[in-house]
């Protein structure tokens, strides 16, 4: 049975109408992000060697046991993760954060890119670090190798978080036409580095149109870290991400018996909500939370919300 929530804005707090569209952040709020954003950034990463690549991680709070490691999406960086979630979740646990192949500072290597060996990468990440078993939380394409890694290693995820997912396949929901056009200026290597331009049309399809037509300054909440990926290896990514999408792990999820989060936006264009649905149909008792006026970036948008929620899931579960 799916544990279904719709929030107009958060669970377990008063409810605000769907039509509510918060403004940009206080000059208080900005600066404790900004200053939050910074430290991140320049926290030295650490690097280890897993297989063909040099992994490049960092690890938050004082906890030794109870891990949890949080899986990137196409395009980012661990420096990209809302410091907001950072700071709940290492509070009491200890929190991993790394760069995929290719991405920010872990190298390439010779092996393909593919969603597969992205999940093997982290299970060496894992093995490296000497953890047996932990929490993981993936977001977009690290949902989806959080999926391939949980269904192949079970005996090494205690909770699954699915943040912005899909289970790919033929029902599979594709992303908006907004979503193509993104990537093709994402992948465009004569204008790299991106215009100002470029980068208010890609972070344009992360949130609903009314959201980012008000709040012109997302620059003020969205993290922007010195380490970036490159338009070959988003490229890359991305071929990754369709050849996986094309037959997914759908028929396989009822396999999954941890406990389990799916969390989306319900504007989301990128990974639209219906595949959240179907992700939490087939698993059994997975929670289902759509949070109403979010988009694919939802964790910039409602960080305090999103933190709340992934924290009482994993207290509720625990």
């Amino acid at each position: 049975m799916i544990l279904l929530v719709i929030l107009h804005f958060i669970l377990l707090a008063p409810h605000i109408s769907l039509n509510h569209i918060p403004l940009a952040y206080s000059q208080n709020q900005s600066s404790s992000f900004q200053a939050e954003t910074q430290a991140l950034d320049d926290m030295p990463s650490q690097k280890v060697r897993v297989g063909d690549i040099n992994i490049a991680y960092k690890q938050l709070g004082n906890v030794t046991d109870n891990p949890i490691v949080l899986i990137t999406g196409a395009s980012t960086t661990m420096d990209m993760w809302s410091p907001t979630l950072l700071k709940e979740l290492s509070s009491n646990r200890t929190v991993i954060i790394f760069d995929n192949r290719g991405a920010g500072e872990s190298t390439a290597g010779t092996k393909e890119f593919s969603i597969n060996q992205f999940a093997n990468d982290t299970i060496g990440l894992l093995d490296a670090l000497n953890i047996e078993k932990a929490d993981i939380l993936g977001s977009s394409m690290g949902s989806f190798i959080a999926q391939e890694l949980t269904l192949k290693n079970p005996n090494r995820v205690n909770n699954l978080i699915l943040y912005a997912s899909s289970c790919g396949g033929n029902e599979a929901v594709p992303p908006g036409s907004q979503v193509l056009q993104a990537l093709t200026t994402m992948t465009n290597t004569s204008s790299f580095p991106p215009t100002k331009e470029d980068i208010d049309r890609i972070t344009s399809t992360l949130f609903p149109p009314e959201w980012f037509k008000a709040n012109p300054n997302y620059q003020n909440y969205i993290p922007f870290p010195k380490e970036s990926v490159s338009p070959e290896i988003i490229q890359r990514q991305n071929e990754a991400i369709v050849s996986w999408i094309t037959t997914g792990t759908c028929n396989a999820l009822s396999n999954i018996t941890q406990p389990t989060l799916v969390i989306v936006g319900t504007d989301d264009i990128w990974t639209p909500a219906a595949n959240s649905l179907m992700i939490a149909e087939n698993i059994p008792g997975a929670w289902l939370v759509q949070i109403g006026d979010a988009g694919h970036g939802l964790i910039y948008q409602y960080p305090v919300e999103f933190s709340k929620v992934v924290s009482a899931f994993l207290q509720t579960v625990s």
